[in-house]
């Protein structure tokens, strides 16, 4: 939402008094740190972040002014300690080191009729994870990375499509825009890009060449998309959650992997 907001013309974005908002609250997915800038310098540091789950394992919090000075963070956490493990061994990693976020709390939960995935999501210190990858800083905030799941293993490297996505959504002719995995013979996975364009009539081989510059200019390569398809509307959730499985499902077909 906020994206397609920044995207409408000026003339209509200054079309309307918002100097009665007082509040505006998100969350359910991360925001770009360019597209939350570029709305805290049009409403003002009135812009709420929340991250948590349903299990209610964990909540962390943060407001404007706190985000500028960390900007990315999705804040600290309240009623529970945040702890960062080696995906494989479980250890603590230090500070600024990407792992699997666990929340350590009083809080239990299970999944209805599944006991494996309930303990699936604990640590072997006890701690439950809601899957998503990150990092701390040194005073604790909390720094989201990509979904466990969304990960790209392209010969042998992990790659996290987010920073792919926060990338091309920040073109001015990108609407939507959602990164995956697709099979290669070679390595395995590849980057792949599935683009909504703000106008259907950008959409073809020169757009998406277009987009793979965009990105090589400012990202890692190996982290650039290697195609580009178009859609005319990404699935997505009322709360805006995108519904990645529907779209690797198109591409991976009876084809095998660990993230599929």
């Amino acid at each position: 939402m906020f994206v397609r907001m920044l995207k409408m013309p000026e003339e209509a974005r200054a079309g309307y008094d918002i100097s009665s908002l007082k509040f505006a609250i998100h969350a359910a997915a991360p925001c770009p740190v360019a597209i939350k800038e570029q709305m805290i310098d049009w409403w003002g540091p009135i812009i709420y972040e929340y991250y948590g789950g349903t299990e209610g394992v964990g909540l962390c919090k943060v407001d404007s002014h706190e985000w500028l000075q960390h900007k990315g963070s999705v804040g600290q956490p309240v009623g529970s300690i945040v702890h960062i493990l080696d995906e494989e061994t479980e250890e603590e990693l230090p500070v600024g080191k990407i792992g699997a976020i666990y929340f350590e709390s009083a809080a239990t939960y299970e999944y209805y009729k599944d006991p494996e995935k309930t303990e699936g999501s604990k640590s072997k210190q006890g701690y439950a994870t809601l899957g998503d990858v990150g990092y701390v800083d040194e005073e604790g905030y909390l720094y989201l990375t990509d979904r466990k799941a969304f990960m790209i293993i392209s010969g042998g490297v992990n790659i996290y499509p987010q920073e792919t996505e926060d990338c091309l959504i920040t073109h001015p002719k990108v609407a939507d825009v959602a990164v995956i995995g697709v099979p290669n013979e070679d390595f395995g996975e590849e980057v792949k890009a599935i683009v909504e364009p703000q106008a259907t009539t950008d959409a073809g081989p020169e757009f998406a060449e277009e987009l793979i510059e965009w990105c090589k200019e400012r990202i890692s390569p190996i982290k650039c998309p290697r195609t580009v398809d178009f859609i005319e509307e990404l699935p997505r959730h009322p709360t805006g959650k995108l519904y990645k499985r529907l779209l690797k499902d198109k591409y991976w077909g009876n084809h095998e992997s660990r993230i599929v």
